[in-house]
């Protein structure tokens, strides 16, 4: 629940609405830099106007400071907050000079309040500068009158702030639209890293699959030949081959309830522990001797020499090395007839070596079954490991396939 995507998104509206983890506000554009340039010396420009022509009665000398009041409003995109914070004492101090001066600072109060609640981070800080606003605002135009403008400034004091809403309204659209592009790029790059899993688990099921099959049904298909080809003549040799495809297809079957385990959640098909008893585990380096067996029953002579100190390798490791020699045995049974074959397992300190070779033979009717990808999948389940795979025909005839994984120093 804690991951789940309308968690996250609530998580990320807090941020953005100004939480603790509140990302920095958005660079301001050069556009609104400019804006706000131009915002600062027009009021900074009429504000100097009116002190020209006021005459307080306390002298002039606070006079210097009232086209100062709406400067800071250049920053305050960048920092609202010590903006309203700096612009709010500044007009109060200005406003005995001058009904007008007070107006016109009131005018900057205004707009800082209004950056403060647009660009402002922090709420606590924000419902304290607002109510301070509030009642600047009230001191400032409890005295003062609406001056008389001419038609051409009244026109522009009309212009100016309908110009500024549209322009905030125009960005908040584009950061809206900005966000929703950024959304919807964000769900198409999970939607398609979900796809890429989903397609590695299927090559990796398919894998799993062809290794079980192809080599179960290849001893199958050469036993239950030879059953028939001796049925007549030698009755007890046909029963000892059917009885190797009786006990190669329930191999096969046992495998297949394995992988197909794998793709069975217990919510969608329940959870029965007497069915988890009857799955064996993935086969190892352990059962190398009954997988020789098993092909020697075919009628193919195969030699098992396991050299160095055994020791514990990762589960994964051990069945890329059992399908290697698995598959590399397969295909000596389907295009090598009539050959001997060797398997060799080397224990170093930092690999693990398999090697089977063969001495060369003629095809079987079951090498039309072959289509390149058991060597292929190999080589993709010992990549995963680092490990390496070498195949090809050896000088003096036959076929040589090497697996080279590495493995920690123990």
């Amino acid at each position: 629940m804690i991951n789940h995507p309308t968690v996250r998104r609530l998580r990320a509206a807090v941020r953005l609405a100004g939480g603790p983890g509140a990302p920095p506000p958005p660079r301001p554009t050069r556009r609104g830099q400019a804006f706000d340039v131009a915002l600062a010396l027009f009021l900074a420009l009429t504000s100097g106007r009116y002190a020209g022509i006021a005459d307080p009665p306390g002298g002039r000398g606070l006079l210097l400071l009232v086209p100062l009041v709406p400067l800071p409003l250049v920053l305050r995109r960048r920092i609202p907050l010590a903006v309203l914070w700096t612009v709010l004492p500044a007009a109060l101090l200005v406003r005995h000079q001058s009904q007008d001066i007070a107006y016109s600072a009131g005018v900057a109060v205004i707009v800082a309040a209004y950056s403060a609640a647009a660009y402002a981070r922090r709420p606590a800080a924000l419902l304290l500068g607002l109510p301070a606003a509030t009642g600047a605002l009230v001191v400032l135009f409890h005295d003062a009158l609406l001056p008389h403008f001419p038609n051409g400034v009244i026109a522009v004091l009309v212009l100016v702030p309908v110009f500024a809403v549209a322009y905030e309204l125009r960005m908040w659209r584009r950061r809206v639209e900005e966000g929703r592009e950024r959304l919807s790029a964000l769900e198409r790059e999970q939607l398609a890293a979900l796809r890429h899993a989903v397609e590695l688990e299927r090559t990796r099921i398919a894998r799993e699959l062809h290794d079980v099959v192809t080599h179960n049904v290849s001893m199958m298909t050469i036993q239950a030949g030879a059953a028939r080809k001796i049925l007549d003549t030698a009755p007890d040799k046909a029963r000892e081959a059917m009885a190797a495809v009786e006990s190669g297809g329930r191999a096969a079957m046992t495998e297949l309830r394995h992988v197909m385990g794998l793709l069975t959640t217990d919510s969608e098909a329940g959870h029965d522990p007497a069915a988890d008893a009857d799955l064996a585990p993935q086969p190892g380096l352990g059962r190398l001797d009954a997988l020789v067996d098993g092909v020697r029953q075919a009628g193919l002579p195969v030699e098992l020499t396991v050299t160095g100190e055994r020791r514990a390798v990762p589960p994964g490791i051990e069945l890329a090395a059992y399908r290697v020699v698995q598959e590399a045995l397969t295909n000596t049974v389907k295009h090598a007839g009539g050959a001997d074959a060797s398997v060799a397992v080397e224990y170093a300190p930092d690999h693990l070596k398999v090697q089977v070779t063969d001495t060369g033979g003629r095809p079987t009717g079951a090498a039309a079954t072959g289509n390149g990808r058991g060597l292929l999948g190999l080589r993709e389940r010992l990549a995963v490991y680092g490990g390496t795979l070498q195949t090809g025909p050896r000088p003096r005839g036959g076929y040589r396939v090497t697996a080279l994984i590495p493995l920690e120093s123990s």
